[in-house]
């Protein structure tokens, strides 16, 4: 199973990355409706943590931002979000031998991003010492864009108090018109 074809079901909700009860029925060739079914028939190996139902709001963003086509996509059942846990705990329930491909390829994409949530994070800690360790030395660099930035806003202003100023441009606009006009 391709990992960039899993990584595009991945979407973010209530801050964690999830994947779709729809998404992952296609995933395992199983209707959304017999894996729902096998998860509502065991409920306690699926607490908060594992598993969520999307509420309307949320739904309505996952269509706003076109990950699913409309909410009638779901025949007015709310989807279910899985998290890396659930997926996991999908395996025990889902016993065919495509679910057991597609938990290991599901888990070693999750993998990866936490791999590059923590390269991320690595690197913005990085960035953070380094201005500290700097700051001293660039603040004269910082003062005088800062400077710059004001100077051209007032050569700005400056210009534009000249054109609201200057008695050519109010002679234009008060000029005789020409054409056709039509008669009141």
């Amino acid at each position: 199973m391709e990992l960039q074809l899993i990584r595009q079901k991945i979407y973010e909700v209530r801050g964690q990355k999830v994947m779709l009860d729809f998404d992952l029925a296609a995933l395992y060739e199983v209707e959304t409706r017999a894996l729902k079914q096998a998860v509502r028939r065991n409920l306690e190996r699926f607490p908060e943590d594992f598993m969520f139902e999307l509420d309307e709001t949320e739904v309505h963003k996952l269509v706003s931002q076109i990950v699913i086509p409309s909410k009638s996509y779901f025949g007015g059942a709310l989807p279910f979000a899985f998290t890396e846990q659930g997926v996991a705990m999908l395996s025990g329930i889902l016993k065919s031998r495509k679910a057991i491909q597609v938990n290991i390829a599901i888990m070693r994409a999750f993998v990866e991003f936490r791999r590059y949530a923590l390269t991320y994070t690595e690197l913005a800690q990085k960035i953070t010492e380094l201005e500290t360790k700097f700051e001293h030395e660039f603040a004269d660099v910082h003062e005088v864009l800062r400077w710059l930035g004001e100077e051209n806003q007032a050569r700005a202003d400056d210009i534009t108090a000249l054109q609201t100023e200057n008695p050519r441009v109010d002679a234009w606009e008060n000029r005789p018109r020409i054409g056709f006009k039509k008669e009141p």
